[in-house]
């Protein structure tokens, strides 16, 4: 059943209960008219029911209107691929132009959207949010000023330009895309498929990449020349083609960052080159490191070193511990003392330069060694491996370390007399170098400064102090560098460089309080770890070192030397191969000089200070607006030709762009050569009603009387 227009409306003269009687009364009176056969009784029904409509008061209201205006929304993209060229100035130029269009019966109103170019340019989720604040009957269409590099172009049109109409069906409004180029343009872009982070130093590493080009006239299988440097050093040329996956090996030559600049030859007549290059950041990591420990009478720093090394993934740690000499012999059966046998001859001869570090914890050598091994160990440091040496009351005994052919290689000598030996509480202290050293420089609660002193909770404990040590050797020689110091400010901790190795020299044996917590304890497995990693030479605990990273196109220089007098000034030369100075300044840690640089140019970038030499470059700008750089329609062309919409190329330059004119049209096409419209929607809102009876009282009487007549006349012929 249809519903009554609003247009019509009732003003009964009398009560609807009264009007109901009168006509269930006519109705009687027809009925018993025909039951007595009279002629007449139609036509006094008619009359009778004029009368009744009359009492109802039918109307109609005539509304005064008032046209409201339309609304079109104009999208303009300023997203990051917006800013190649003078696409960013044409898209603000044309909104402009069409923001103050004088069009009667319509308004324009601007929305511009930037994004963060990670999820791409989402123009539709902008429109869908602007067009909710437009009501349905007003909202005209829309227009979008962009490169065509939409992410969220739909496959259907969205139902903020499909409204519901008073009738119940949907309207279709015009979506018209105005594009930054003058034509359709074509783009070289390569990417890295597959890179390792991480690369095991010593051996190569693969990379797979690809050159793809998109636009008119590419085709896949089109040859390309590839520029691979690894490090800023002379590039390897390798011919691809496009459309095709390569793989590149690299080889990692050391531990530490590698940088693998990518680039690849233009392609004639392209958007734009920068996605023609790319930078792989790769970290050459050291093979599973193989560390000996080897412990003499069982001690409890021994249980530290253990669960120190084993807790580190990277560590293959192989154990013995001396339980006794072997020259002692209180009648107790061999099978009965040893687990296993002690394999000198494979540990110190036919395997010792498979290891990385070896630590000897109080070892004393009581003819467990002969003295071609011991040679061996000294030959091992020399050669570049790293030896730790903890030393306590056994490092003044009668085998002593000390006048072996080790003690050629430690950075201290102790004289063996027991007046060596300090026995009285003291806390271990930073030296000078210490605290630039990067093997001891922040430590935690390191005395002087206020880091961990969350973890001082003895009643006992001295904030800024670490927990004390009972006993320590005083040498009466050192050489290398001492980072720390015991009692009467004497060496604790000594690091020294022999030949292509390194030694580490702990002049206490009671490091082991710091993990109990004694008095505050200290950073006991913090300062082993970076110990064993120095010996171990990680690039990271280096004593002279230069980095470089960069953050938001600034690059940061940090030079690190326990050398106060080391140089204030680097020499950067950029990826073009200008060269220039940049003076350094101190930094907030002890033994640290940084500067800041803008970044205006992408690749890899060389620092150098005359003896150190590194390299930084950019994080690749995976971005999805950097994937396509091309000024294309094919990403939201169907959607405009869905819609009934137009497409406008605005041009190259901002001098000689045509922007379209903007009109309301009542019917036929919406857009044209240099012309867009929208539908005249008639959406008005009412200011008045007038009402209008249907049936006037002069009217009503005559009809009524004119029926009354023709029945009075009906009934007198028949007669």
């Amino acid at each position: 059943m249809s519903a009554i227009p609003a247009s019509l409306g009732v003003a009964p003269l009398l009560p609807v209960w009264l009007l109901a009687i009168l006509g269930l009364l006519a109705l009687l009176l027809c009925g018993w008219c025909l039951f007595s056969r009279s002629k007449g009784a139609f036509l006094r029904l008619g009359a009778v029911g004029i009368v009744l409509l009359w009492l109802v008061g039918p109307q109609h209201y005539h509304e005064q209107k008032r046209s409201l205006p339309q609304t079109a929304l104009l999208v303009v993209d300023q997203s990051p691929s917006m800013a190649l060229g003078q696409r960013a100035a044409i898209a603000r130029q044309a909104a402009d132009a069409l923001d103050h269009t004088k069009v009667p019966g319509l308004s324009i109103r601007t929305l511009t959207v930037r994004g963060n170019g990670h999820d791409g340019t989402r123009l539709f989720d902008a429109l869908d949010q602007a067009a909710a604040d437009i009501p349905a009957a007003q909202f005209a269409g829309a227009m979008m000023v962009t490169d065509g590099e939409v992410a969220d172009a739909p496959t259907t049109i969205p139902e903020r330009l499909r409204p519901v109409l008073d009738n119940g069906n949907r309207a279709t409004l015009p979506l018209h895309i105005l594009l930054t180029a003058s034509g359709e343009e074509k783009d070289r872009k390569l990417s890295i498929l597959e890179a390792p982070p991480y690369a095991i130093a010593g051996q190569t590493a693969k990379l797979r990449v690809q050159v793809d080009d998109m636009g008119p006239g590419t085709q896949t299988g089109t040859p390309a020349d590839l520029t691979v440097r690894i490090n800023g050093e002379e590039p390897q040329h390798i011919p691809v083609t496009s459309g095709t996956a390569q793989e590149i090996t690299v080889p990692v030559t050391q531990p530490g960052p590698l940088l693998v600049s990518l680039s690849v030859s233009p392609l004639p007549g392209e958007a734009s080159p920068l996605n023609n290059q790319t930078v792989a950041h790769i970290t050459g990591i050291r093979d599973r490191l193989r560390v000996l420990l080897i412990s003499g009478t069982p001690n409890q720093g021994e249980r530290v070193w253990r669960r120190l090394l084993k807790a580190d993934p990277s560590v293959d740690l192989i154990h013995f511990t001396i339980l006794r000499p072997p020259e002692k012999d209180d009648g107790t059966p061999l099978s009965d003392l040893a687990l296993i046998a002690f394999p000198v001859r494979e540990l110190f001869q036919e395997k010792i330069n498979q290891f990385d570090l070896i630590i000897l914890d109080g070892f004393e050598n009581r003819h467990i060694l002969p003295h071609s091994y011991l040679e061996n160990i000294a030959n091992f440091v020399r050669r570049g491996g790293g030896l730790l040496l903890t030393a306590g009351p056994e490092f003044i005994g009668p085998g002593s370390l000390q006048d072996t052919p080790v003690g050629d290689v430690l950075p201290a000598h102790v004289v063996p007399d027991q007046s060596s030996m300090l026995v009285n509480r003291f806390r271990p202290t930073l030296t000078d170098t210490g605290r630039r050293h990067p093997v001891t420089a922040s430590l935690p609660g390191a005395p002087g400064t206020t880091a961990g002193q969350d973890a001082l909770t003895s009643a006992t404990a001295v904030p800024g102090m670490w927990g004390p040590w009972y006993r320590a050797l005083h040498p009466d020689t050192t050489h290398g560098e001492v980072l720390m110091s015991g009692p009467d400010n004497s060496p604790l901790l000594v690091l020294d460089r022999v030949e292509q190795g390194r030694i580490a020299l702990l002049l206490s044996d009671q490091i082991w309080l710091w993990s109990r917590g004694e008095d505050g304890g200290g950073p006991q497995a913090e300062l082993l770890r970076r110990i064993s990693h120095w010996l171990m030479k990680e690039p990271e605990l280096e004593e002279e070192q230069l980095t470089a990273s960069m953050t938001a196109n600034t690059l940061r220089i940090t030079r690190h030397s326990i050398d106060t007098q080391s140089t204030a000034s680097v020499t950067l030369t950029s990826p073009s191969g200008q060269s220039r100075t940049v003076a350094l300044h101190p930094g907030d840690v002890a033994g640290t000089q940084t500067a800041s640089v803008p970044v205006t140019e992408s690749g890899i970038w060389r620092i150098s200070d005359g003896t150190h030499t590194t390299y930084a470059a950019p994080e690749q700008d995976n971005t999805r607006e950097m994937t396509d750089l091309r000024a294309t329609a094919t990403r939201v062309a169907d959607i405009a030709k869905m819609t009934g919409g137009g497409i406008f190329w605005l041009g190259n330059t901002s001098a000689a762009m045509q922007t379209p004119s903007a009109r309301l049209a009542s019917s036929g096409s919406l857009h044209g050569t240099n012309w867009l419209a929208f539908a005249q929607r008639d959406a008005h809102l009412v200011t008045g009603r007038t009402p209008v009876p249907l049936l006037p009282a002069p009217l009503a009487m005559l009809l009524a009387l004119a029926l009354l007549f023709a029945a009075w006349w009906r009934e007198g012929r028949t007669r």
